[in-house]
């Protein structure tokens, strides 16, 4: 009997060698020299797939999914339209991507800003093919549940009481495919809560996206320097600003 493999394998050789244009050290952005971008594997008008040049994680097919032509925007200043489309874009490809049976499964993320974990500024996101890795065993299915907070049209917005890391954790959950634009809509609103509202001190976030048991579920987290309580320990927390974020994002955005 083989073990389940529980790693992936950062190769830090091609890391050093990866653009760093999230913070200004005037390094180029790659992805706004659209005219000398390879690898492309899907193109929705601005919006692009791409082979991630830098395949940092072996065993892996990775993937970048370029939102805009405009290096300065960002997914909460986005017009409905280029939201809708963007999202759209993305989940179709994960989708397919999974659908294609090669990978044991499909990673569909994004970073933005310094404490995100990316690297590059331009808004992108990215999906990634695991060879033998299934990210779902590591996800309890309490984390993507909630205290809900919204719903409309079959798509249901939600306050995490058992996050994955903590401290606050925003689930959206799509029933319908018909109705990836009000998730989207949830999407732009988490992500311009946390960026305007939510701390003065937060400028950064990611979005995961989850297939797990025929449910499709999107994660948002405001980003800042991990707990240590998290990553000694594995033990997330949660915190006591729960009915309040609940509360101001009833009150600011009329859910």
């Amino acid at each position: 009997m083989t073990s389940r493999q529980i790693h992936l394998v950062f190769d830090t050789k091609i890391g050093g060698t990866k653009p760093v244009t999230v913070v200004d050290n005037g390094h180029k952005c790659p992805f706004c020299c659209r005219d000398e971008l390879e690898g492309i594997i899907a193109e929705d008008g601005p919006i692009l797939l791409i082979a991630n040049k830098y395949p940092v994680l072996r065993d892996t097919f990775p993937t970048v999914l370029i939102e805009t032509d405009d290096c300065s925007s960002e997914l909460s200043l986005y017009p409905k339209d280029h939201l809708h489309r963007v999202i759209r874009f993305g989940i179709e490809n994960w989708l397919d991507m999974i659908a294609g049976g090669e990978f044991a499964s499909v990673l569909f993320f994004k970073n933005h800003g310094p404490s995100s974990g990316g690297s590059i500024r331009h808004p992108h996101m990215q999906i990634i093919g695991l060879r033998h890795l299934d990210y779902t065993a590591n996800i309890p299915p309490t984390s993507l549940e909630g205290i809900v907070i919204s719903r409309d049209g079959g798509v249901e917005l939600a306050i995490a009481d058992k996050p994955l890391v903590g401290f606050i954790e925003l689930n959206i959950k799509l029933a319908d495919l018909e109705q990836i634009d009000r998730l989207a809509d949830y999407l732009q609103i988490c992500a311009h809560y946390f960026l305007n509202h939510f701390n003065r001190n937060c400028n950064s976030y990611n979005i995961f996206f989850y297939q797990i048991g025929g449910q499709i579920t999107a994660k948002v987290m405001p980003r800042f320097v991990t707990s240590p309580i998290y990553v000694g320990y594995a033990i997330p927390q949660l915190s006591t600003r729960i009915p309040d974020v609940a509360a101001d994002l009833k009150r600011i955005y009329g859910l």
